[in-house]
C-alpha cells in the first residue's frame, strides 16, 4: 500500500491532460479557421479583382474619342430625342428604351469623371463644353417639339420624370460604376446600352423641354434635376473606378489641394443628395397613405347589399381624401359615421370620407357610368376647391397681421391732437423683380406744428405706432399741411 499513487495527484495528471489535449484542439481549430479563411479570400480576390483584366490605355482612348460632340454625334442626339419626346407624348416606354439606347450623351459625362480621376484638365474642359452643347441641343430639340405637338397632355412617362428620389441617385451610381467598369475591360460587352437605359439619361432631358414648352417650371426643374443627379453620380462612380484601377495620371496635385478637392466633392454630394431625400420620404409616406387607405377600405367599408364600383384616393399637401361610390341598398348615416370613426384607427384621422350612394334600382347602367364619372369629377373638383380655399386662408392671415385696431384714430386724436389728418392702408411694392403688400400711414399735421418739438414728436409717433399695429416694417409718411399749397412733405 505504501506504493500506490495518492488519487490526488492522479487527478492533477488527468486534469493537465485533458487541458493539453483541449488546447492542441482549439489550436487545430484555429488553423483551420485560417485556412479556410484564407481560401475564401483566394477565391474572392480572383473572382472580383479587376485590376488584372483593365486596359487602361485603350479605355481613356475610347473615352477621349467619345467626348468629341459634332457632327453625327450631333444629328443623331438630335434625331433620339425627337424619338424619346414622342415616346414621352405617347407614353410608349419601348420608344423612349429605344431613343435611350442610340443616345449619345454618355460620352461627355464619363468624359468629365475619367478627367478628374486622372486629373487630366484639358479633357475636363473639352467634356464639360461636349455635355453643355449636348444639354442646350437637347433642351431646344424637346421644346421644339413639345411646341408642335397636339397632344399636350402629359403623360405618366413625363410625370414619372418630375419627382426624383434618393433610389434614382443609386440607380445613376451603380450604372455608372456598371458603365466605366464595362468600358475598361480588355474583353469589351455590351454592358453601355444597359447603363443607358438604367440611368436615364435623356428622358429627364425631354421632360424638362416639356416643362419649357408648356411653361410648367415644376415639370422642368424636377426633370433637369433628375438630369444634373444622373449626370453627378455617373461622373462620381467614374472618378472612383479610374482611382481604384489606378490609371495613369497627367498631373500630380499636392496633398492638401487633393484633400480641398474630396471636400468639395462630398460637399457637391450631399447638396445633390439631400433634395433627393426628402422627396424619397414624401413619395415613401404617400405610399404608406395608399396602403393604409386600402386597407381601410377593404376591411371597414362594408355594408350588406352594398358594393363598392369606384374609389379614388387622393394626397396633396393639404388634406387626403377617400371617396367611394356605392352601389345597391341605401347605407344608413349611421354606418358612413362609423367608417369614419375608424379612420384613426388606421391613422388616417386627418383623411376626409366622402361616400356616394347609387340605389340599384333607381338608374340604367348608362345613367350609373354617367353619374359615377360625375362623381369621379366633382372629388377632383372639390379638391382643387379645398386647396384654393387654403391658398386665400393663407392670405387673409397674412392680412390679418397688418389689421388695423378700429380704437387706433380714437387714440390717435386723443395723444396728438396737432395730426390733421390720418390714412392707413395696405400698399402694393413692387421693383418689378419681386412684390410685396406693405403698410403705409399717411400723416398729415396741422400748419402750425412744423416746430422742432414737433418734430420730436413725430419721431414718437412713428415708435408708438409700429408697437401699436404690431408691424416693425410700417412705413410712415409724415406732411404739414399748408393753406395756400396743402400737404408739405417732411
Amino acid at each position: 500500500m505504501a506504493n500506490e499513487t495518492p488519487s490526488g495527484e492522479n487527478d492533477k495528471e488527468l486534469r493537465e491532460k485533458l487541458q493539453k489535449e483541449e488546447e492542441r484542439a482549439q489550436k487545430k481549430a484555429q488553423q483551420h479557421s485560417a485556412g479556410l479563411w484564407r481560401s475564401l479570400k483566394d477565391i474572392l480576390k480572383t473572382r472580383l479583382s479587376i485590376i488584372d483584366l483593365a486596359d487602361p490605355e485603350s479605355t481613356i482612348e475610347g473615352i477621349e474619342r467619345d467626348v468629341e460632340f459634332k457632327g453625327f454625334n450631333v444629328w443623331i442626339l438630335v434625331f433620339s430625342i425627337f424619338i424619346a419626346s414622342i415616346g414621352l407624348n405617347v407614353n410608349s416606354t419601348a420608344v423612349v428604351i429605344g431613343a435611350m439606347l442610340i443616345s449619345p450623351l454618355m460620352g461627355p459625362i464619363m468624359g468629365m469623371g475619367l478627367s478628374i480621376g486622372i486629373n487630366d484638365w484639358s479633357l475636363l474642359r473639352k467634356s464639360l463644353k461636349s455635355l453643355g452643347v449636348a444639354v442646350g441641343m437637347a433642351l431646344a430639340t424637346s421644346t421644339i417639339y413639345f411646341l408642335l405637338t397636339p397632344l399636350t397632355d402629359a403623360s405618366l412617362e413625363l410625370v414619372a420624370r418630375t419627382k426624383p428620389t434618393l433610389l434614382d441617385v443609386f440607380v445613376a451610381f451603380f450604372g455608372g460604376l456598371a458603365g466605366i467598369m464595362a468600358g475598361s475591360r480588355k474583353e469589351k460587352s455590351n454592358v453601355i446600352p444597359g447603363v443607358a437605359i438604367a440611368t436615364a439619361l435623356m428622358p429627364p432631358l425631354c421632360t424638362a423641354g416639356y416643362g419649357l414648352a408648356s411653361l410648367q417650371m415644376e415639370y422642368f426643374l424636377g426633370a433637369f434635376y433628375l438630369f444634373i443627379i444622373n449626370t453627378f453620380f455617373i461622373g462620381l462612380s467614374t472618378v472612383l473606378v479610374v482611382r481604384y484601377l489606378k490609371f495613369p495620371v497627367k498631373s500630380f496635385v499636392d496633398h492638401a489641394t487633393e484633400l480641398k478637392a474630396r471636400r468639395y466633392t462630398l460637399i457637391t454630394t450631399l447638396i445633390i443628395m439631400i433634395p433627393s431625400g426628402f422627396l424619397f420620404y414624401s413619395v415613401v409616406k404617400e405610399t404608406i397613405f395608399y396602403q393604409r387607405a386600402n386597407a381601410f377600405l377593404k376591411e371597414e367599408v362594408r355594408y350588406e347589399g352594398c358594393e363598392i364600383v369606384k374609389k379614388e384616393i387622393l394626397a396633396t399637401d393639404s388634406i387626403n381624401t377617400i371617396s367611394v361610390v356605392m352601389l345597391g341598398e341605401e347605407i344608413p348615416e349611421k354606418v358612413i359615421r362609423g367608417w369614419e370613426a375608424k379612420l384613426s384607427t388606421y391613422k388616417l384621422a386627418d383623411t376626409k370620407l366622402r361616400v356616394m350612394q347609387i340605389m340599384s334600382g333607381n338608374a340604367t347602367s348608362d345613367e350609373m357610368n354617367q353619374l359615377v364619372e360625375m362623381f369621379s369629377s366633382s372629388q377632383k373638383d372639390l379638391l382643387t376647391k379645398d386647396e384654393t380655399i387654403r391658398v386665400l386662408e393663407d392670405r387673409l392671415r397674412g392680412y390679418q397681421r397688418t389689421d388695423i385696431p378700429p380704437s387706433l384714430l380714437e387714440e390717435l386724436q386723443v395723444q396728438y391732437p396737432g395730426i390733421a389728418k390720418v390714412e392707413i392702408g395696405n400698399l402694393l411694392s413692387s421693383d418689378f423683380n419681386s412684390t410685396d403688400t406693405v403698410l403705409l400711414a399717411l400723416i398729415s399735421w396741422q400748419p402750425d406744428q412744423d416746430t422742432a418739438a414737433m418734430r420730436a414728436e413725430r419721431e414718437r409717433l412713428e415708435k408708438w405706432l409700429k408697437i401699436r399695429l404690431k408691424n416693425q416694417h410700417l412705413f410712415i409718411r409724415n406732411s404739414v399741411l399748408s393753406a395756400e399749397t396743402g400737404p408739405i412733405d417732411k
